[in-house]
């Protein structure tokens, strides 16, 4: 399995932080570069525990789909969502938010594997563990523009 984690300090409370990750529409526009679309949306507009969400993407020239299931929401500390169909072998991200003296530690945890055995791994290795990592720190930009961006400051 790979596995990489990323973190990030954003000037605003855990849960401001915390909704803004859960927000489906949000996640679509950090991944307008890569013409990232729901096919299914969740029920109400937003993730819930128990939400799936069908995306639609083209990653290297290749269309996929990747159907997937929120999971262990637990406000302001975390949720995680995983793959239930699509290209992977296996994929789980793991979401936790932690108080921190100039807002929330955003942390990402993603583990997953690619399918095909052998040549799969050694894809991950080459290619597919940098490219989720770059993925994973656009959507972290665009929730850290986006709640930064309000003009707003944490008091001292």
């Amino acid at each position: 399995m790979a596995r990489f984690v990323l973190e990030r300090v954003i000037a605003a409370p855990p849960a401001e932080v915390f909704a803004a990750s859960l927000d489906p529409a949000l996640h679509v526009r950090s991944m307008a570069r890569h013409g990232e679309t729901m096919v299914e949306a969740p029920t109400g507009g937003v993730f819930t525990e128990g939400s799936t969400v069908t995306w639609r993407a083209r990653h290297f020239g290749i269309p996929f789909r990747l159907r997937s299931l929120v999971f262990d929401i637990d406000p302001p500390r975390g949720f995680r969502d995983r793959q239930i169909a699509g290209p992977f072998g296996e994929f789980l991200h793991e979401h936790v938010f932690e108080e921190h003296p100039q807002g929330t530690l955003m942390r990402d945890t993603v583990t997953f594997h690619s399918p095909f055995g052998p040549l799969g791994r050694l894809v991950d290795r080459l290619v597919m563990r940098e490219h989720l990592r770059r993925l994973i720190d656009e959507r972290n930009d665009t929730i850290a523009a986006e709640i930064e961006g309000r003009g707003r400051t944490l008091s001292a």
